[in-house]
């Protein structure tokens, strides 16, 4: 018996990717990615997969597959291999991406690189890599042989007939899948609401090339530091109009270093000038290349629009284009770093006002084909909210797939595959597992909660000394206030607080009193109603009983 158990990636867009196959004693992981906070998500650095499944049966896991070095795809990598060993599979650049990220928090792991075409042998499985288009260089699909048939998972694609690096998507291997008769496709659901086709990443080249012709200062491109296609057409470019290029931030040094070593990219020596050089060379000739696409806090976009870039400063005339998508949840830190460039004299372009990004990911019709080219018994949309995959499942209906023979998961979920058929079987623990700096689990629900309660409401201190015996106040009441009201501004409320306290804790009985946690209850519930009925507000509160 075939299990298939997502344990990501089919409740959100953009994070969380990780699919487990089981079968007996045998399981190999598909990715492991992370998803970025949500606005909820107060102080949360990153979100990865509850890997709890993985731990229980960490003896079964035979090998850790990797679709593509995207984030969402990889990021959980360094959590689960400090407590799961298994050797990674990937392509060259997906595999020096990878090296790279566990460099960081010092994990070494066993990496097998592969190329498309290329299988491995995995316990019961015989995994080979299929060639896909998509916006990062060098992504697979997987086309899984197992002893109840075959499975095609397609990874993150498009049907992109003028790729940058020219290699198209392996169509003749997904048709002889079809011809083959495979048992289950799980196909990406990312743009399952967008009809048509999604755009080759070429058009990108022709809006940059308008830019280009047309700005007369310097160009500041900020993009994706792992989507090294558009890095490619943006120094492509910079040589047809003679502009050098610099490159600034990180991440985007970083990934461009090992793609250059892995001969993935492209830049001639004479084209390519340091951060340092910046000052000996006129505007009109540079280029810089940089992070921050997204509005995050600390990226060198944000720091040059807000005045804080030790070296770049935005003059009158600078254009800066923003090549990316605004992932939903950022645009309002989009906005106001593009208010500030305007502000600071710079013209912004970004995609609401122009072409200059493309998805990576298949439209109605590319997903439509790609069922039709592997022709799948079975159908499993993934990488999607539910309503990405209901759209993608109807897609499959539409092609002649019996509805019957459609699932829609849900994280967790064990979709159980045999000789007499599929069928659901339960769920597995599974869920989200909040980052905060580098430890994985000591931020809970509850802890999101009260940062946002302290985030909408503020915090209230009251520091009280009390005399267990008497059950007299021999200190304060002292009260602290931060993000509730602002004290100096407000001493006649400060001292009505302080009054209702000493009345409160006068009107209790001495066992009461003697019983700081039983105070500490009172104090809070009867604080929380008077501010509740006289102020409208919700702090949260905080006695603190000092007993003497």
């Amino acid at each position: 018996m075939l299990s298939l158990i997502p344990l990501g990636g089919l409740e959100e867009i953009g994070g969380l990717n990780m699919m487990v196959l089981q079968y007996g004693d045998s399981i190999v992981v598909i990715d492991a990615g992370l998803m970025f906070p949500e606005e909820d998500m107060l102080g949360i650095d990153f979100v990865i997969p509850d890997f709890s499944y993985l731990i229980e049966n960490k003896d079964k896991v035979k090998a850790i597959i990797i679709t593509h070095g995207h984030e969402d795809h990889t990021g959980a990598l360094p959590f689960l291999l400090r407590l799961v060993q298994a050797p990674i599979y990937g392509t060259a650049l997906t595999l020096g991406l990878i090296k790279e990220k566990l460099k960081e928090y010092r994990i070494e792991a066993e990496m097998h690189p592969v190329k498309p075409r290329e299988s491995v042998s995995i316990g019961p499985f015989d995994i080979e890599f299929i060639r896909v288009t998509h916006s990062i260089v060098d992504g697979v699909a997987l086309g899984i042989t197992t002893p109840v048939g075959r499975v095609v998972h397609t990874g993150d694609f498009k049907l992109d007939p003028t790729p940058v690096d020219g290699e198209l998507l392996d169509f003749q291997r997904f048709a002889e899948y079809g011809e083959k008769k495979t048992l289950l496709l799980l196909s990406d659901s990312t743009n399952a609401e967008k009809g048509g086709f999604t755009f080759s990443e070429k058009e990108v080249r022709r809006a940059f090339e308008d830019i280009f012709a047309r700005a007369k200062g310097r160009i500041i491109i900020s993009t994706f530091a792992s989507n090294l296609h558009r890095i490619q057409q943006a120094i492509d470019v910079a040589v047809m109009f003679g502009r050098k290029v610099i490159l600034c931030g990180r991440s985007i040094v970083s990934n461009t270093q090992i793609a250059l070593d892995l001969g993935y990219l492209r830049i001639p020596r004479e084209t390519w000038f340091r951060i340092e050089d910046l000052k000996d060379l006129e505007d009109k000739d540079v280029v810089i290349i940089t992070t921050g696409s997204q509005g995050e806090p600390m990226s060198v976009l944000s720091r040059i629009a807000i005045g804080e870039h030790k070296q770049i400063q935005i003059k009158e005339g600078d254009t800066v284009i923003l090549s990316a998508k605004m992932i939903p949840g950022n645009e309002r830190s989009i906005g106001r770093i593009i208010n500030h460039l305007f502000r600071r004299g710079a013209n912004v372009i970004h995609e609401k006002v122009s072409e200059i990004h493309v998805s990576g990911h298949a439209s109605k019709e590319e997903l439509k084909l790609m069922i039709n080219l592997v022709k799948p018994r079975y159908f499993v949309p993934i990488h999607g909210e539910y309503r990405n995959l209901a759209t993608h499942a109807n897609l499959a209906l539409k092609q002649g797939i019996p509805k019957e023979n459609i699932f829609i998961l849900d994280n967790g979920e064990v979709l159980e595959i045999g000789s007499e058929g599929v069928s659901r079987a339960g769920k597995v623990d599974s869920g989200r597992v909040f980052i905060d700096g580098k430890s994985a689990g000591d931020v809970e629900e509850v802890v999101l909660r009260d940062r946002m309660r302290l985030a909408h409401g503020g915090i209230v201190i009251v520091i009280l000394g009390v005399e267990k015996l008497t059950g007299s106040i021999i200190s304060g009441p002292d009260v602290i206030s931060r993000g509730f009201i602002f004290e100096d501004a407000s001493p006649e409320l400060i001292s009505d607080v302080k009054a209702f306290i000493t009345a409160t804790v006068a009107s209790l009985d001495k066992e009461i009193i003697a019983d700081s946690q039983l105070l500490q209850n009172k104090i809070r519930s009867s604080l929380k109603k008077y501010l509740r009925n006289t102020m409208d507000r919700r702090p949260m509160i905080m006695p603190i009983i000092m007993e003497v």
